[in-house]
């Protein structure tokens, strides 16, 4: 009885094989269960590819943001010149710990006073203009147009440490601008409390209101600054060229002789008329 149930049963699926639409339909459903596999196999490798992506992204962020950090105090600060070779240092800044000689040259005379020089006045060699250039990058903090001074730009590079920019016309920035090391910021000019200074930049570093020689720290990482001592006294000397602007500076022909005087013994002295001056 069995048997013959195997039997029908056999020749039933024989004769349901024989119809024209059963191979065709077997093949049809197969092959869409095999696309269906194959989609969601990848649809889920995307998405985790995508998430390993994000993953990635996010960690390079997070990397790259202290590695910026890290980079600005490498930075080497730069004199503030396109072309170094040809510039040259006019008046250097004011030490204390120079000689005696080199510190007179360093005096600049300012309302009948000699001033320290809390900077670096630089110009070219041959006396032409040139385009001044950011030191080291930083945000823009101060853009003033003063004619006494020659106009300033003031630039923040780390907490408490600025460079300035006196002397310039032309100026390419403003305030809040975020500059990098090398990035024209303005023309160098001229300023009525150095006029004979001709075409120039008057250049300082500061660190908490202190004047540093900049000459100290050209070619040196920021990072040399941020680490070193200033001297306290500096830090009541303002700019030569940046000094109160209620005060009027003294002509040529005063600096000329006042300078004359540094040199000269004390006591009385004979001028170019033949009159006696004290000196």
């Amino acid at each position: 009885m069995r048997e013959e149930e195997k039997k029908q049963s056999s020749r039933g699926f024989k004769r349901f094989l024989k119809k024209s639409w059963v191979v065709p339909a077997v093949y049809i459903a197969s092959a869409a269960i095999i696309l269906t596999g194959v989609l969601w196999y990848q649809m889920s490798g995307d998405s985790a590819e995508k998430y390993n992506y994000k993953t990635t992204e996010n960690a390079k962020k997070k990397f790259n943001e202290p590695a910026l950090e890290v980079n600005k105090s490498l930075e080497n600060f730069a004199m503030p010149v396109v072309n170094k070779e040809n510039a040259v240092i006019q008046k250097k800044f004011y030490e204390n710990s120079a000689d005696p000689k080199e510190q007179q040259e360093a005096l600049v005379v300012y309302n009948n006073t000699y001033v320290p020089n809390t900077g670096l006045n630089i110009a070219m060699k041959d006396g032409s203009d040139f385009d001044v250039v950011a030191s080291l990058s930083g945000t823009v903090t101060r853009v003033e147009e003063d004619s006494l001074l020659g106009n300033v730009i003031e630039i923040q590079h780390d907490k408490g440490i600025v460079t300035q920019y006196q002397s310039v016309k032309d100026i390419k920035v403003k305030a809040g601008d975020q500059v990098e090391k090398g990035q024209v910021l303005a023309g160098a000019g001229q300023s009525q409390v150095n006029q004979k200074g001709g075409t120039h930049v008057h250049f300082e570093i500061r660190k908490d209101g202190v004047a540093v020689n900049p000459a100290n720290y050209f070619d040196k990482p920021l990072s040399s600054l941020q680490n070193s001592k200033t001297d306290e006294p500096s830090k009541k000397k303002e700019s030569v060229e940046g000094e109160d602007k209620g005060n009027t500076p003294v002509d040529e022909e005063d600096a000329d002789s006042a300078e004359d005087g540094l040199h000269e013994p004390s006591g009385d002295s004979t001028d170019k008329s033949g009159d006696k001056k004290s000196s």
